[in-house]
């Protein structure tokens, strides 16, 4: 082989590896926003269902609105941090996680309420919601620790940085959401 013929072959493995790469940040990058729009479809079916299973609950403790003025506000703190970072999503999702669990540990001060049919089907799909958010949110994690290993490694790092690839946050509890890991305490 001449000496051109291996320098026109080694030209295109390297045009290739370069095509290839740039693809390959593209599709992570793509996984990662998709991962993040699973997410949001089931928080949007989070703030849809929680305004019903206010209503139910209110219907049977009148006398403890502070529990659902804190949902309340938690849910319009959520539904306005959907367009800003994942971080502060982050927070405000934790933030509402933590006063869902004042309602359902209200439930349990309320016997004919844990009985109430439409209670247990709102608590059902509210449990089944939440189960959805956790594995949209392990799958965006996933993506996304896929996305950084890729960014962060060599030689992909020289392409991603040609082309100015960034790291995306991972979807965590962080230590001042710590609140929201511990079981809600109700005293009356």
């Amino acid at each position: 082989m001449s000496t051109t013929t291996i320098l026109s072959l080694v030209l295109v493995a390297i045009i290739l590896w370069f095509i290839f790469s740039y693809n390959r940040f593209i599709s992570l990058v793509n996984q990662a926003k998709e991962a993040w729009a699973d997410i949001a479809v089931q928080l949007k079916r989070r703030y849809d269902l929680i305004p019903n299973l206010v209503e139910t609950v209110k219907g049977y403790a009148t006398h403890e609105s502070t529990v659902f003025e804190k949902v309340s506000e938690a849910r319009a703190a959520a539904m306005g941090a959907s367009n800003t970072t994942p971080a502060t999503q982050v927070q405000a999702e934790n933030q509402l996680t933590g006063a869902l669990k004042s309602i359902f540990a209200l439930s349990e001060a309320y016997p004919e309420l844990k009985a109430n049919q439409n209670f247990l089907q709102l608590q059902q799909e509210l449990g089944d919601t939440e189960d959805k958010i956790q594995a949209s949110r392990r799958f965006y994690n996933t993506t996304v620790m896929a996305l950084n290993t890729a960014l962060q490694s060599f030689p992909g790092n020289l392409i991603a940085a040609l082309f100015r690839f960034k790291a995306m946050d991972l979807f965590e509890l962080s230590s001042a959401d710590a609140a929201a890991a511990e079981p809600v305490k109700v005293q009356f």
